[in-house]
């Protein structure tokens, strides 16, 4: 087998997932490198990693670069990813800078496999919310084609980055620690600075906003779900909204989505579609998967999918996926998966 220059730039939470993901799924890696702002050694499950600083960096020689670092103008991707291209590396990137430009595959395997071969140095990983999303329904669409999604999230203080789940976790022990007589009073606590990541306290509560607002008095979350979901399927006519909330919970995604189908479609025929999805796992209807039971797991969890009787061909499901394992590192090593099995 054919081994590969692999690189991963960013070691946060997400560059962390994919050098996991790299070595469990046993990507062909011939020569690995690891890049970040500095040059330091860090260590992932016992395994280390010697980190070179991107600055001044060579990257000559190097096949496949995964981006996980900051977005923005002045993130790894922006200022760097032209750089790994003109040496001749492919670049998955699992920022948002680049997911919406036209000539940039935006790529969930499972739904547009076939996008991954239009690139022109750089892939697009979706937002986090966007793929689990869509790997539930890539069968249903495929098989009778999607007029409107209504998209309700739930989502892990980790989809923040590191110091968003320290944040709850600092929030939660403070809380804890002042309300010892368990007489729930005081539950809201005077939110020490350095912890506050939120646009409220996050500990035994819910943010109903993830991201800035913009248009429509929607926030950018929702609005990568529209867009992105759009872009994924080729598919601008599927009516889709969606209200994305942050929770007191560390790491996966859950979700409720309601979908109305084109063509007409029993329950059977909507739970086999989902059932035969590569990379989901359908639970039976009475049985569902906490956010606890996902994490560090790769497959994309559905469950409670019934129909609404009030609308035809109308559906609801629950979905549920690690956000920094299928919802980031392992959707992009997918790509490069499927990348180097070519067409």
């Amino acid at each position: 087998m054919k081994k590969y220059n692999v690189a991963v730039v960013g070691v946060g939470a997400v560059g962390v997932e994919l050098l996991r993901c790299l070595k469990q799924r046993n990507f062909p890696v011939a020569d690995l490198r690891v890049f970040a702002r500095s040059a330091r050694e860090i260590e992932v499950d016992k395994d280390k990693y010697q980190v070179e600083a991107l600055e001044g960096s060579d990257p000559q020689g190097i096949e496949i670069a995964l981006f996980a670092g900051t977005e923005g103008e002045k993130g790894a991707s922006r200022m760097y990813s032209k750089k790994f291209i003109e040496a001749g590396a492919v670049v998955i990137d699992n920022g948002a800078d680049f997911r919406l430009e036209e000539n940039v595959p935006l790529v969930v395997p499972e739904a547009n496999r076939e996008a991954i071969f239009d690139h022109q140095g750089l892939i697009a990983n979706p937002n986090c919310t966007t793929i689990q999303m869509i790997a539930a329904l890539a069968g249903v669409y495929k098989q009778f084609g999607l007029s409107r999604i209504l998209l309700t999230s739930f989502q892990a203080t980790s989809g923040g980055g590191k110091k968003a789940a320290m944040t709850l976790w600092e929030e939660t022990t403070e809380v804890v620690e002042q309300n010892k007589d368990r007489s729930f009073d005081g539950l809201k606590k005077k939110l020490k600075k350095e912890f506050s990541v939120f646009s409220g306290q996050i500990a035994f509560n819910v943010i109903p906003q993830i991201g800035g607002f913009t248009e429509e008095d929607y926030t950018s979350e929702e609005w990568k779900v529209v867009n992105e979901t759009h872009k994924i399927f080729s598919d601008e006519n599927i009516k889709i909204s969606a209200t994305c909330a942050r929770v007191p919970v560390f790491t996966s995604h859950s979700e409720a989505v309601y979908f109305e189908t084109e063509k007409d479609a029993d329950l059977d025929e909507i739970k086999k579609a989902i059932r035969d999805t590569e990379g989901v796992v359908l639970s039976s209807d009475y049985k569902y998967p906490f956010p606890l039971d996902t994490e560090g797991k790769e497959p994309v969890f559905v469950s409670r999918v019934r129909r609404d009787p009030s609308v035809k061909n109308s559906f609801w499901l629950w979905v549920v996926a690690d956000n920094l394992k299928k919802g980031a590192a392992l959707n992009a090593v997918q790509i490069a998966e499927e990348l180097i099995k070519g067409k």
